[in-house]
């Protein structure tokens, strides 16, 4: 019962019960106390206890209607708390929350140090838990999402796995946001830098990496050089060439590619002038510059190159350029696979 209700309820009985009364017995009653006397109807002596304990009724019913209603503001409060940390480890970045009640605290605690990942839909969510678990489950899915058009820039730290595979969609379907990695590496996780890296070795030429040869790995740098033999213009010239080398930490064997590719692509005078000053800043070059030589059957130039140096060096070009000087007619490929040249 309400307790307007209540009260009205009581005071029109009490009303009635000392109309009754009044009616029954009219006279007055006089009560001394600390000798002072109360005069009053008979009707009024028994009303006054039953006002006086609806007082205390009252006071009763308030005082435990407010201890409710604080109650239940901290559950409310809690709730939003709880609703809050279910978001924040929804999104991989658990927060500590503090709460009101200890029962839930006891529990709820655990979500501060916790990541959540949901398996099967749910259904009933609270809306902001409703959307921000969609926009998860659309980036798990491979989508990208504007998370500036959602209002959540802010909602995460670098290094979070939901905002690098966002990242990662983005790099599939975007491509002014690969080369906006490319130019700003740094402000982006490795995952993310590999990822833009890879696809702009396969999609783009030399001409336009150019400027981008410091962020580039061997790898990634030999994709490109790779697909000169396939793609009718890549750019590649032997001063690009030597920005990516210059920058790169290369092998023996990545020298020896190196060689295998420009040697189709650069005039013999081009590609030997190119190699000569590899080999002479880098020794990992020198073999590939020999691979040349042999190539382009400078022999005379190879009796020079291998009088510089030790005997116990070069060994398997020494043996083939024996056998050379015996039978002109023996390619280089016969003899030595250039996969093996540095081992």
């Amino acid at each position: 019962m309400r307790l307007g209700l209540y009260i009205f309820a009581a005071l029109v009985l009490t009303a009635i019960i000392g109309a009754l009364v009044y009616t029954i017995n009219p006279n007055n009653y006089i009560v001394e106390i600390m000798g002072v006397n109360f005069n009053f109807p008979v009707a009024v002596w028994l009303v006054l206890p039953m006002l006086l304990l609806l007082a205390f009724t009252i006071m009763h019913m308030l005082f435990y209607s407010l201890k409710s209603y604080f109650q239940l503001k901290k559950w409310q409060r809690d709730a939003a708390t709880l609703d809050d940390a279910l978001y924040w480890s929804l999104v991989n970045e658990p927060k500590e929350q503090k709460y009101a009640i200890a029962e839930i605290a006891s529990s709820a605690s655990l979500l501060g140090k916790s990541s959540l990942n949901v398996m099967d839909s749910v259904e009933g969510l609270s809306p902001r838990l409703a959307k921000v678990l969609n926009l998860i489950n659309k980036i798990k899915a491979g989508e990208y999402i504007d998370l500036k058009e959602h209002k959540m820039t802010k909602v995460f730290n670098e290094g979070n796995p939901l905002l690098i595979q966002n990242r990662l969609n983005r790099l599939e379907t975007d491509e002014k946001f690969v080369e906006e990695v490319m130019k700003s590496s740094s402000s982006y996780s490795d995952i993310v830098r590999r990822q833009a890296l890879e696809i702009f070795a396969r999609k783009e030429t030399f001409f336009k990496a150019r400027k981008y040869a410091k962020v580039f790995d061997v790898k990634n740098f030999f994709v490109m050089l790779e697909r000169v033999n396939h793609e009718e213009d890549m750019g590649l010239t032997s001063e690009i060439l030597n920005d990516f080398v210059s920058t790169l930490k290369l092998s023996c064997a990545d020298f020896v590619k190196i060689a295998d590719i420009t040697k189709r692509e650069f005039t013999p005078d081009e590609n030997l002038a190119l190699f000569k000053q590899y080999q002479a800043d880098n020794p990992k070059a020198q073999n590939a510059y020999l691979y040349l030589l042999f190539e382009y059957e400078l022999l005379d130039s190879v009796a020079a190159y291998l009088e510089e140096h030790e005997e116990s060096e070069f060994i398997k070009f020494r043996a083939l350029y024996e056998l050379k000087k015996e039978h002109k007619n023996y390619k280089m490929d016969d003899l030595i696979d250039i996969n093996v040249i540095c081992k």
